[in-house]
C-alpha cells in the first residue's frame, strides 16, 4: 500500500508507456496515482487517465513557469474545471524564483486565483514554491473566504518554511530528493515532519531517487523514497507506506482507496 501523491503521467518519458509505467508501479506495491496538471491544454489528457484507470487521479492547475501563458485562467475556469469526480486537488501552483520562467506579479496572480479556486470548491492545493519562501507563506496567509488546505510538494524549503506550514495545517511531501546525497539539511528537516503530516512522491518523470538516479523516474520508484524515508526517520518501512496512504486519503478525501 502505497500513493505516489505527486506524478505526471503524460510527459515525455512515461506518456510513451502509459500501460507499463502503471503496471511496474503496481508491482512495486504502488495502489494509487495522483496525476498533477501544469497547463491548461493539459486538463483533458490529465483527467483523461483517471477516467480511464480507477486508482488515478487528477489535479487541475497552472505551474508557476507558465503564468504568463495563461493571464485568462482565472478562478472561475479552475473552480469549473474541477467539478469533474476525478479532479481532487487544485495545482500544480505556487511560486518559482528559482527559474523566473514567468513574471513574478503574473506568478503571484495566478496562486492567488488558485488559492481561491481551492477555498472555494474544498479542495486541497498543491504548492510548488522555490526560492519564494517569504512570498509564498504571504500569500497563504492572506486573509480569504473559507478554509485553505494543502501540500507543498517536493519539500526542498527550509526548517523554517517547514514548521510554518505545518503551522497553517499544510501537509508536506517528500520526493527523491531526499535520497540525494548532498541533501543533508532537507533530511534534518524530513526528520521534524509529524508522522501525520508526511506525503511521498516521485514528481515523475523528474527526480529519481537513489538508487534510480540517472533514469527517467517513474511512479514505481516511490517504493525507494519511502524506504530511504523511513530509515531515515527511524520507523518501520511498511508503517510509513501505511500512513502516508491514510494521510493522503485524509488531505484528498474527495478520493477515495475503493474508486
Amino acid at each position: 500500500m502505497l500513493i505516489d501523491s505527486h506524478c505526471h503521467l503524460n510527459y515525455p518519458g512515461l506518456r510513451e508507456d502509459v500501460p507499463g509505467v502503471l503496471a511496474r508501479a503496481r508491482e512495486a506495491g504502488v495502489t494509487g496515482f495522483l496525476g498533477i496538471s501544469t497547463k491548461q491544454h493539459e486538463w483533458d489528457e490529465v483527467i483523461g487517465l483517471a477516467d480511464a484507470h480507477p486508482d488515478i487521479w487528477a489535479t487541475i492547475g497552472i505551474h508557476p513557469h507558465e503564468a504568463d501563458h495563461h493571464p485568462d485562467t482565472d478562478t472561475r475556469t479552475l473552480i469549473d474545471a474541477a467539478r469533474h469526480p476525478r479532479v481532487i486537488g487544485i495545482g500544480e501552483t505556487g511560486l518559482d524564483y528559482y527559474y523566473d520562467k514567468s513574471d513574478r506579479e503574473r506568478q503571484k496572480a495566478s496562486f492567488r486565483s488558485h488559492i481561491a479556486a481551492a477555498r472555494a470548491t474544498g479542495l486541497p492545493l498543491i504548492v510548488h514554491t522555490r526560492d519564494a519562501e517569504a512570498d509564498t507563506l504571504e500569500l497563504l496567509q492572506e486573509a480569504g473566504q473559507g478554509p485553505l488546505h494543502g501540500v507543498i510538494h517536493c519539500f526542498t524549503a527550509s526548517q523554517a518554511f517547514a514548521d510554518a506550514a505545518l503551522a497553517l495545517g499544510f501537509y508536506i511531501s517528500l520526493s527523491g530528493i531526499v535520497t540525494f546525497k548532498n541533501a543533508r539539511d532537507l533530511q534534518a528537516t524530513a526528520t521534524t515532519i509529524p508522522t501525520d503530516r508526511l506525503l511521498v512522491e516521485t514528481d515523475a518523470p523528474f527526480l529519481a531517487p537513489v538508487p534510480m538516479r540517472g533514469k527517467t523516474c517513474e511512479p514505481a520508484f516511490v517504493a525507494h523514497t519511502a524506504a530511504f524515508v523511513a530509515q531515515l526517520r527511524g520507523e518501520d518501512e511498511n508503517d510509513l507506506k501505511t500512513t502516508t496512504t491514510e494521510n493522503f486519503f485524509k488531505l484528498f478525501s474527495k478520493a477515495s482507496p475503493k474508486a
